[in-house]
Parts: C-alpha cells; sequence; structure tokens
C-alpha cells in the first residue's frame, strides 16, 4: 500500500509537469500567431491572393510572413500544422483530472457539506458536464447569433458564469474551479479538433483538386481562434487556483471566478489592440486592477465565516501558542486534521503527510497559524470536503485565535 500510494503521487507529478509542457506549447503558438494575424500589413506588392504580410526580427535574424486568407496558388511542399498542442494539452489535463479528481474524489471532488452525493455520482457528473459545454457552445456559435461576434461573446459569458455557480453548487470549491478551467478548455481544444483543423484540411483538399476553397470555413476558424484567445488566461487562472483557498473556497467563489473571465478579456484587448496597431488602451490595465481588487474583496468580506475583520499581520509563533485560544484550537485540529496531517497519517492511500506538514505538537501548530487561518478559519480548503466535519464554530474559533494573537500584538 505504502508503495502504490508513493507510485500514484509520482505518477501525478509526472503527468503535472507534461501538462504544463504541452500547455505552454499550446499557449505560446495561440498567443504568437493571434499577434502574427493582428499585426499583417495590406501592401500593393503582395501576390495574388496575400492578405497581408509581417516583417519580425528573432534570434539573430529576420523574417517575412505572408498570410492568405484561402491559400496560395500553388500548396508548398511542406506544411506544418498547429494541433498537437492542443491535443497533448487537453489530454494531459483529462488524465490529471482522472489522477488527482476521480481517483481522490472523496478528497479532492466531492464536498459532502455543499451537495451530499456519492464520488461515482460526481465523476458522472463531471463527465456529462464537460461533453454538454461543448456541445451547448457548438450549437450557440452556428446559431444565427453566431454571426454577430460580441454578441456571441457576450451570450457566452453568461453561460460561462451559470457555469461557475453550478460547479460551486455541486463540487468542492477547489474542484468547481478546477472544473471551470476544465470546461473552457474542453471548448478551447474541441475547437481546434472538430472545427479549426478540420476546415484547414478542407481547404488544402479542395485546392489539391482543383476546387476553390469555401472562405467562410476560414472565417469559422478565425472566429474560434478568437474565441480561444481571449478564454486562455481564465483558463490559466482556474489551473492554477487550487494553490490559493481564497480564490475557491469562500462564499463568493463563483462570482470571483466571473471576474476571472472579464479580467481576462481586459488584459487580452490590450495586447490585441496593440499588436493590432490601433494604440494603447491603458485604461484596461486599470479596469483590471479594479476587478482583481474586487476580487480580494469578496474573498473576505463575508463575516459570516469568520466573525472578524481580517489581520493586518502574524506575529510569532510564540504568541499564537500562548493566546487564551490555543487550548481549544488544539484539540480542533487533532479532531479534524490529525488523520492526515501526522507523522504517521491514518487517512487510507496518505503515506506522508501533505506537503510534509504535521500539526502535533504544539510548536507545530503554532508555527503554521497563518496557514490554519487562510486554509481552514477564512475559506473551506481543509480539511478536503470537509471529510472530518469541521463545524462552523470550530471554524470561526481557529479565525478567533489568529486575529486575536495578531491584535495583541499590535
Amino acid at each position: 500500500m505504502y508503495e502504490f500510494a508513493i507510485a500514484w503521487e509520482w505518477l501525478a507529478f509526472a503527468v503535472r509537469w507534461l501538462h504544463a509542457v504541452t500547455a505552454i506549447a499550446w499557449i505560446g503558438s495561440s498567443f504568437y500567431f493571434v499577434a502574427l494575424d493582428l499585426g499583417l500589413v495590406k501592401r500593393d506588392h503582395l501576390p495574388p491572393g496575400a492578405y497581408g504580410e509581417e516583417w519580425q526580427v528573432h534570434g539573430g535574424g529576420f523574417y517575412h510572413i505572408q498570410k492568405y486568407l484561402v491559400a496560395p496558388a500553388t500548396m508548398p511542399e511542406h506544411l506544418t500544422w498547429f494541433k498537437w498542442e492542443s491535443y497533448s494539452t487537453w489530454l494531459t489535463g483529462f488524465a490529471m483530472l482522472c489522477i488527482v479528481y476521480y481517483g481522490g474524489a472523496d478528497l479532492f471532488l466531492v464536498d459532502r457539506h455543499v451537495l451530499d452525493i456519492s464520488a461515482t455520482t460526481a465523476i458522472l457528473i463531471s463527465l456529462a458536464s464537460l461533453g454538454v459545454g461543448w456541445v451547448l457552445y457548438d450549437l450557440l456559435c452556428k446559431s444565427p447569433i453566431g454571426g454577430n461576434t460580441w454578441g456571441l461573446m457576450a451570450l457566452l459569458y453568461v453561460v460561462l458564469v451559470a457555469m461557475a455557480w453550478g460547479y460551486t453548487q455541486v463540487f468542492s470549491g477547489r474542484a468547481a474551479f478546477l472544473h471551470l478551467g476544465a470546461f473552457t478548455a474542453t471548448i478551447m481544444s474541441a475547437n481546434v479538433f472538430f472545427i479549426i483543423i478540420p476546415n484547414q484540411k478542407i481547404v488544402v483538399a479542395d485546392l489539391i483538386a482543383g476546387r476553390t476553397p469555401d472562405p467562410r470555413l476560414g472565417a469559422q476558424a478565425k472566429q474560434r481562434s478568437l474565441h480561444n484567445n481571449y478564454l486562455t488566461l481564465p483558463v490559466i487562472f482556474f489551473m492554477l487556483s487550487n494553490h490559493y483557498p481564497l480564490a475557491f473556497a469562500t462564499a463568493f467563489n463563483w462570482i470571483i471566478a466571473a471576474l476571472v473571465f472579464l479580467m481576462g478579456v481586459t488584459i487580452r484587448h490590450w495586447f490585441n489592440t496593440t499588436h493590432a496597431r490601433k494604440g494603447k488602451p491603458t485604461w484596461t490595465w486599470l479596469a483590471t486592477a479594479i476587478l482583481f481588487i474586487l476580487i480580494i474583496w469578496l474573498s473576505t468580506a463575508p463575516k459570516v465565516l469568520t466573525g472578524g475583520e481580517q489581520a493586518k499581520a502574524a506575529p510569532t509563533f510564540k504568541h499564537f501558542a500562548e493566546n487564551a485560544h490555543f487550548p481549544a484550537v488544539k484539540d480542533a485540529i487533532a479532531t479534524r486534521c490529525s488523520m492526515c496531517h501526522a507523522a504517521e497519517p491514518v487517512y487510507e492511500g496518505i503515506a506522508r503527510a501533505p506537503k510534509g506538514v504535521i500539526l502535533e505538537s504544539d510548536a507545530e501548530i503554532a508555527a503554521l497559524a497563518r496557514e490554519i487561518y487562510i486554509q481552514a478559519g477564512r475559506s473551506h480548503a481543509m480539511p478536503p470536503g470537509n471529510l472530518t466535519d469541521m463545524t462552523v464554530d470550530e471554524r470561526r474559533l481557529l479565525t478567533a485565535w489568529f486575529e486575536s494573537t495578531v491584535g495583541e500584538t499590535q
């Protein structure tokens, strides 16, 4: 059993690393080609069928790039396809979903204080939501509203916000944010697999057969590519959010998710406008900063979860151990946290304390007061899925312990 737990942990690490590598490759190529497309310049000397050109310098050399909306009159001998980056990113991401959230459903996927469902039911809901999301998105794009780019994006935003709320009503906060990222990433990768690459293959086949390609195929692929461009940054946020419980494990997490999508739009608008040489809309950075400040406020606003104001700073661990609340805090931690955060964990499948965090002695508990406060007081990140049934009063106790200690030392 011990060997299996270690092997499983390393498998998760290896797949996570591969996922990060492929995601960097996909995002890098995606951002590059959008910037290239926006920076194209139309000139009179361009060959027939060429839409625009761009001169670039990199790595000590110069590059002269031309774009054809359909294709050149004759196909080149070698044609590079950008598709495996997308497919590999999705496949490794889905593997991570299976290893971490399906394999550890009771810890990371299900929170029975949110919705009392079995691990099997939660996994089926997860799988269904990813498939249904793509079908709904594709139908909207192919509907009459699909001809209105910004109207379509506004409607898609409503769908994403609805999914953010829905996921937080079914899964743990951590899993809800992860699934919102997976939901969005599935749409992005499916755009490449079902629309962008097939359309390009049809164009190539038509050229080889001597037929005139349908320009609508290129327009459709470009629209989906634009959606992918605006969705990328929120997906990165959600994939990183599992390290930050103040984002995913607080009362207004679904509203935070909705604002994250807006931040993705404001940031990409600046880059896209700049690459298109249409000015530098610096207001977008102010808007992004305001949205982020609002997110920070939302993460700590609901006092009903904590019973007090957020502390300004943390004193030394000695002060925490001497606080009047500490004996009760120690009992709560022993009851709710020691099954995993011990020198010899007793929870099945955990061979060593997660992240090496051991909460057995007074010094160990006091030294990690800030993390306990954030993970289990201000948010519901710990215990995962609230498996040990930590109560609201116990969370208030942890918060009062931290904040009163800080108040006494300021």
